[in-house]
């Protein structure tokens, strides 16, 4: 109509939050974040947590830059089960024993925080040997047989010295070895491990003491879980940043110290797969034998 005016509707207008409102949007935000945590320390805690492969003691099976679940169930739970090995406790909850040829990962007992990966060679009584390179396990020589097929994610020629090695249960695996040394005799004492990298001329094992830097037998409690399958794998490269781990031991500070540190290189490592570091696509998947 002429001379009419529009009046907006009332209705129609947007009302502003109250600081009730807002406050409440504010804490919902807060509870999505604390459970999403929540969730992903329980499955870290009692499923499966991953870890990645920093050298190569355990080539042809495991490479640098590998990255693989763990099942923490496996064995059972014992406090290294849980982040920064908090829980005060001995012994382990809804223990399993560990098997001959299982690839585990544990604590190292030279301070019961570093996380090394090996593979079980030898239980609580049993005696081990090395002779000229060869394996043995009771008094019996490991049989091998040379290994000529390529390793999945590797180009070029296949490596040398690397062998098909299997173990007094029949479980087969991989091994490079070829300075032919030779060991003492170890009998494996109870409630331990004997633990070997599968680069026997370059792991630092149950064959090397603590004081040497290596691991000694292995208190079956310091077992964190065992490796099931590589998820993803990226070639040999430096990442752009890698935050150094807090040398300091204040009670309560530390442990939280260095909890953020592993979750900042973590989030730091996540960005350098994604944007920089080459693929090996053909060991995405791949089951840890």
């Amino acid at each position: 109509m002429p001379g009419a005016r529009f009046r907006p509707a009332v209705g129609n207008r947007a009302k502003p939050m109250s600081r009730k409102q807002e406050s409440g949007g504010w804490w919902e935000t807060v509870k999505t974040v604390f459970y999403a945590v929540l969730i992903a320390i329980t499955a870290r805690t009692f499923a499966y947590e991953p870890f990645n492969i920093p050298s190569g003691s355990m080539e042809p099976t495991l490479l640098v830059g590998d990255y693989l679940f763990v099942s923490k169930y496996a064995y059972g739970y014992s406090r290294h089960a849980f982040p920064l090995s908090l829980p005060p406790f001995q012994g382990r909850i809804m223990a399993r024993d560990p098997k001959v040829g299982d690839i585990a990962v544990f604590k190292w007992p030279g301070d019961n925080r570093t996380d090394y990966i090996k593979r079980i060679i030898g239980l609580p009584g049993d005696t081990i040997r090395v002779v000229e390179g060869e394996l043995f396990v009771n008094g019996k020589r490991v049989e091998r047989v040379k290994e000529t097929a390529p390793i999945p994610g590797e180009s070029g020629p296949p490596r040398k010295d690397v062998y098909r090695e299997t173990l007094p249960n029949g479980f087969t695996h991989l091994i490079q070895e070829h300075a032919r040394s030779t060991s003492r005799d170890f009998t494996v004492p109870a409630g331990h491990l004997f633990v070997m990298g599968d680069n026997r001329d370059s792991s630092a094992d149950s064959r090397v003491g603590l004081d040497g830097k290596g691991v000694g037998f292995l208190p079956i409690d310091n077992l964190v879980g065992r490796a099931e399958i590589v998820f993803m794998s990226v070639e040999r490269h430096q990442p752009f940043l890698v935050v150094p781990m807090p040398t300091f031991d204040v009670p309560l500070l530390a442990p939280l110290a260095r909890g953020g540190v592993m979750i900042l290189n973590t989030v730091i490592e996540v960005v350098d797969f994604i944007l920089l570091a080459p693929k090996r696509w053909s060991r995405f998947g791949m089951s840890i034998k």
